[in-house]
């Protein structure tokens, strides 16, 4: 299965690609995020999604320091090859501010609005000041 799927799914220079988590049975985007071959592997074999963090030039396996884990559903490849989606199972939220998606500001009527209240202090979710 991967050998056909590394045969589309097209890297940047850098050896990554971006990957968009969705939560799979609600459709809500909950963020953005790096992947590289070794990431995909490790995703696809465990089932808990495993990013490429760009900041630490290693494996960023979501949920490890603050318990907000990802379960893979569904592994999708774009058009181009160059954009994957990830259907998820977030367990708590995705996004380091606390917030359940890293998408919680809005263009509006010339303002810029949060859509989405904290949840969770983002240092009870770290135990300081780390982001992911």
């Amino acid at each position: 299965m991967s050998d056909a799927l590394f045969a589309v799914v097209k890297f940047d220079d850098a050896g990554l690609v971006p990957a968009i988590a969705q939560q799979h049975d609600t459709g809500e985007i909950l963020m953005m995020a790096w992947m590289n071959r070794a990431s995909i592997e490790e995703t696809l074999k465990t089932g808990r999604v495993c990013y490429w963090s760009r900041s630490r030039q290693s494996l960023w396996r979501k949920g490890e320091s603050s318990g907000q884990v990802q379960s893979l559903k569904e592994l999708i490849v774009d058009c181009d090859g160059d954009t994957l989606l990830l259907k998820v199972d977030q367990i708590g939220v995705a996004c380091h501010t606390g917030r359940r998606t890293c998408f919680y500001r809005a263009a509006r009527d010339g303002a810029l609005v949060q859509t989405h209240a904290v949840e969770i202090d983002p240092k009870a979710l770290y135990g300081c000041g780390h982001s992911h």
